[in-house]
């Protein structure tokens, strides 16, 4: 048996995987496994993957595409640590997460997962300063000290201030919750801190940087928001919480998701739809410049209404990761 599973889901990252792969096998603790769940690459990364020869890297390649969340699930199903976390494929580890975060568990038999602060990286694997700062202080990780946590849902919900790929979980507590739900793509993270939080889990911050989280160009495209949003409302729909301002926020999380997905509905041609979300978001936002342009908008041609939202995003100020986007656009 081995103490630690980690597990890096793949797709076509052949270009990134290298690095991510070293920094768990380059780690100064070494009872770990390393899982690689592929989703039916079509690249590289099959070919890249028997380069190495360390015994402890356990390659599991789907034959066709099973979509994100399911890969991700298949590479915990295997596991057969105690402890398990689970990273992108563009994303990486220092070489000491392992050893500092197991060294809490250890120490605290309560605590059911220990989280870390994380840099932010550029495409050609530099520390980004000034983002990684920015991106503490809007996830509230600068207010945060190291210790259990006192509120974890109010951590997890409402100021979303944990990075699960800079999370080490004890793997019973993920299968306490059947870890990852298959129907939530890009907002599986999310769903399974909030539900951790209302199981009662016990969570420790630690606030060393000890994960390194990539921004790179093409990461949130049209359709990539779209089918977050989606599962986002599923989410939203799917919570009681037992405090009524978390309720009363979580109703109002759902309006104003409402409210993006339908923007984004507008966006993309889907005129009726849209223009049916809105509404619902309406009765309990009423209305806002936002929404009040999106409504404009939908009576012009898809074409035009595209370009058009496309050009009002470029004027909002921009938040450190689309600088960083912006940045990696210029190079290229």
């Amino acid at each position: 048996m081995v103490l630690v599973s980690v597990c890096i889901p793949t797709y076509n990252r052949a270009h990134y995987l290298t690095y991510a792969v070293q920094s768990v096998l380059n780690q100064d603790f070494t009872d770990f496994e390393l899982i690689i769940c592929d989703d039916g690459s079509t690249d590289s990364t099959s070919e890249l993957i028997q380069k190495w020869t360390d015994p402890r890297l356990r390659y599991l390649r789907h034959p066709k595409n099973i979509g994100r969340s399911r890969n991700m699930r298949s590479g915990f199903e295997i596991a057969k640590g105690d402890y398990f976390i689970k990273f992108d494929d563009d994303d990486a580890l220092t070489s000491d997460f392992l050893r500092k975060t197991v060294s809490i568990l250890e120490k605290f038999p309560q605590v059911d997962f220990v989280c870390t602060n994380h840099w932010v990286i550029n495409a050609d694997n530099q520390r980004m300063l000034e983002a990684t700062q920015e991106n503490c202080i809007k996830w509230g990780k600068d207010q945060l000290k190291e210790g259990i946590i006192a509120d974890l849902l109010e951590e997890t919900f409402l100021k979303q201030s944990l990075q699960i790929g800079s999370t080490l979980f004890r793997r019973s507590c993920l299968q306490a919750v059947n870890f990852m739900r298959a129907d939530l793509t890009m907002c599986e993270d999310y769903d399974v801190l909030i539900r951790l939080a209302l199981q009662g889990a016990v969570g420790y911050f630690l606030p060393e940087y000890l994960m390194e989280y990539r921004f790179h160009t093409g990461q949130s495209s049209l359709a990539q928001s779209l089918t977050f949003l989606e599962a986002k409302l599923i989410c939203l729909e799917s919570y009681t919480f037992p405090l009524p301002y978390l309720e009363q926020h979580r109703l109002k999380k759902i309006a104003e998701t409402q409210e993006d997905l339908a923007l984004r509905l507008l966006e993309s041609g889907e005129t009726q739809e849209g223009r049916a979300l809105l509404k619902i978001s309406l009765a309990s936002l009423g209305w806002s410049k936002r929404s009040l342009l999106g409504l404009m908008l939908s009576y012009l041609s898809p074409q035009l209404r595209q370009q058009l939202f496309h050009c009002f995003r470029q004027l909002r100020p921009q938040d450190y990761s689309e600088k960083v986007r912006m940045m990696e656009r210029a190079e290229d």
